[in-house]
Formats: structure tokens, C-alpha cells, sequence
């Protein structure tokens, strides 16, 4: 108790406070030099095929309730034996097929489009 009381609690809360906005910018500047480097790649289509397909649920708990968010993402690999997993929309994670062939165009880590053949 005398942790609180004696002034702990005032050195503490600062460097959490501190060490949370930190991560929050580095997320942010993350996102900002990933969205970079994709803006500079060359946009590739490829031959690829589908090998797989997966969702990441995400649960955010809120003081109005919690909330649920899915990512998907789909892995190509193309002729040269090489497999890349890229986020996708969830319309176009319903469209795709494990097995699909096709063209694959991405820009970076960033899907494009697949067209079947």
C-alpha cells in the first residue's frame, strides 16, 4: 500500500502512459513506411495458384460492448515454387477457391486482383 501512497503510483503512470503512446506511434509509422513501400513497387502480375486460405478474428472489448473484426488472407504460389500470403477483402476471399489458377497482380504486399482462368 505504501507503493501507492508514497509516490510510486506517480512514477509509474507517466512511463506507462509514456510506453503506450510509443507503441502507438511505432504501429503507426509501421503501416506508414509499409504503405510507402508499396506505393514503389512494381506492379507484378503473375502466374499463381491458390494453396490456402485463413481468417484472424480480432475481438476489441469496449465499454459499449465487444466487437469482433476478421482479416482474411489467401496464399499463391507461383511457377516459381515460391508462396506469398496477401490480405484480401472478404468478398474476395468468398470468391476464392483452394486450387484456383490464375493471374495474380499485387503491388508490394498489396493484392490486387486474381483473375480464374
Amino acid at each position: 500500500m505504501s507503493f501507492f501512497y508514497g509516490g510510486g503510483f506517480g512514477v509509474i503512470f507517466p512511463f506507462m502512459f509514456v510506453l503506450v503512446c510509443g507503441m502507438i506511434l511505432v504501429t503507426f509509422v509501421r503501416g506508414i513506411m509499409q504503405w510507402n513501400r508499396n506505393n514503389h513497387s512494381p506492379r507484378l502480375t503473375v502466374d499463381a495458384t491458390v494453396v490456402a486460405k485463413r481468417g484472424q478474428v480480432n475481438h476489441h472489448h469496449h465499454h459499449t460492448g465487444n466487437a469482433m473484426h476478421t482479416t482474411y488472407y489467401a496464399t499463391f504460389q507461383v511457377e516459381s515454387g515460391d508462396r506469398m500470403e496477401l490480405s484480401v477483402s472478404g468478398t474476395e476471399y468468398g470468391m476464392l477457391a483452394e486450387g484456383d489458377v490464375g493471374k495474380l497482380t499485387f503491388q508490394g504486399t498489396r493484392y490486387i486482383e486474381f483473375v480464374r482462368r
